[in-house]
């Protein structure tokens, strides 16, 4: 019989690899609530109507990416595409502004999106994001921005590149995309999305990756000629709070992100690793969302990270997160067994990680096991010991052996193995 295999575009993370997986999350709640940001979980599942409002109809996510189905009862649901819509839809229904309208909220999980799968991009994906709403002030541009290269950085990716625009504001951004249709009138060699993009959200064009859209694209307006006097002096804030930081950047006028509520700041964190969808973490500043989707006139901004991409860049190899036993116990006997097992139990849980054998197997392949496992320190107890009443305890990285009274063992094996010993 033919097994089950996993469906396109979605991916086991198996055990070899959720090392590295635990060590993102780690950094990620440990950095994060140094700058005083909560995490908070929404559901995987929201009403359709959410995304159409919060990312926008008009974008390639709600018109051709999104997983939306009827459920029994007739209502169109969907399995969330991104997580901001979502936090902001939580923070609107609960009134978590009425107590304090400054939040700074994380989120990490799956997300999906029915596009091509490609290098570090699923159908299923996992994000780290970030919101921060009810600051106004560029310095919490600024400070989210420097939260995001921090992270980064201290989980061990090298030879990033951080990229900012902005994006104006509903204020100076139509007199910019009235410019920006009046230059694409009748250009014809626009791809099959951007022709799609020109009536409906021009400013996508811009974002293009086709080539030969970027060719013809090349003399197009620059929106920093139309952003308003309150959006320039807004980002020039900014890069005076990355400059404060020593933070390199590079302003990219044709940086556009890809969902609606963007306004003013944007930014992105890209590498040269990962081919043509070479970012690996972006977002922006989107000061209407939360009254678009029933809250107050509150500002906000975020980011998201994208994990898989972020785990295939770490310099590491998978060994290296995965965490190593303490003591391997081999027993030879059945008695030897049954002591070992309790004794190995006992261990756990006081706090130690220890493993052992129970298919009765020799004591070279007890041995050949431990180190391969990584474990410094193996407990030999055969039938000879138990009628004894010890133990030998093997360092196998100093290569010497002692013996531990069975009487004894629990206490004296905690005491030297929670030193580090």
């Amino acid at each position: 019989m033919a097994i089950v295999k996993v469906v396109r575009g979605f991916k086991d993370i198996l055990p070899g690899e959720t090392g590295k997986w635990r060590y993102v999350e780690e950094q990620a709640r440990e950095i994060f609530a140094r700058f005083g940001v909560q995490e908070i979980r929404t559901p995987l599942v929201e009403r359709t109507e959410l995304f159409r409002r919060g990312i926008g109809a008009a974008t390639d996510i709600v018109e051709k990416e999104m997983y939306t189905f009827l459920d029994r009862g007739e209502e169109s649901l969907t399995l969330r595409p991104e997580a901001t819509a979502s936090v902001i839809r939580a923070y609107v229904e609960h009134s978590l502004f009425a107590a304090d309208p400054v939040a700074k909220l994380y989120t990490i999980g799956p997300m999906f999106r029915r596009e091509r799968p490609q290098k570090g991009r699923f159908r299923q994906f996992h994000q780290i994001n970030v919101e921060f709403l009810g600051q106004d002030d560029p310095h919490a541009d600024g400070e989210i921005i420097l939260l995001l290269t921090h992270f980064l950085r201290n989980v061990g990716l090298a030879e990033l590149s951080l990229e900012i625009n902005s994006l104006g504001c509903p204020l100076c951004r139509p007199a910019y995309r009235e410019a920006i249709l009046k230059f694409l009138g009748g250009k014809g060699g626009l791809c099959e999305d951007c022709t799609r993009r020109v009536q409906a959200n021009p400013l996508r064009v811009l974002d293009c990756k086709v080539e030969g859209c970027r060719e013809l694209l090349a003399d197009a307006p620059r929106l920093e000629d139309f952003v308003c006097s309150a959006c320039r002096a807004h980002m020039d804030k900014v890069k005076d709070v990355l400059d404060d930081f020593g933070l390199e950047y590079r302003l990219n006028p044709r940086m556009v992100r890809g969902l609606d509520y963007y306004t003013r700041t944007a930014f992105e964190v890209t590498t040269q690793f990962l081919g043509a969808q070479n970012a690996v973490a972006g977002g922006g500043r989107y000061d209407g969302l939360v009254a678009e989707l029933g809250g107050p006139n509150i500002t906000g901004i975020g980011f998201a990270i994208g994990m898989e991409r972020l785990i295939a860049l770490l310099p590491q190899d998978e060994a290296s997160f995965r965490p190593l036993p303490r003591l391997y116990l081999a027993a030879l006997g059945a008695e030897a067994r049954e002591a070992a097992f309790i004794l190995c139990n006992r261990l756990r849980i006081r706090g130690l990680t220890v493993e052992m054998d129970f298919a009765g197997k020799s004591l070279k392949s007890q041995m050949k096991r431990a180190d391969k496992m990584g474990s410094r320190h193996v407990l030999i107890l055969g039938e000879r010991e138990i009628a004894e009443g010890r133990a030998e305890l093997r360092d196998m990285q100093q290569g010497r052996q002692e013996t531990v009274l069975l009487a004894a063992a629990e206490e004296t094996l905690f005491n030297t193995l929670s030193r580090g010993e």
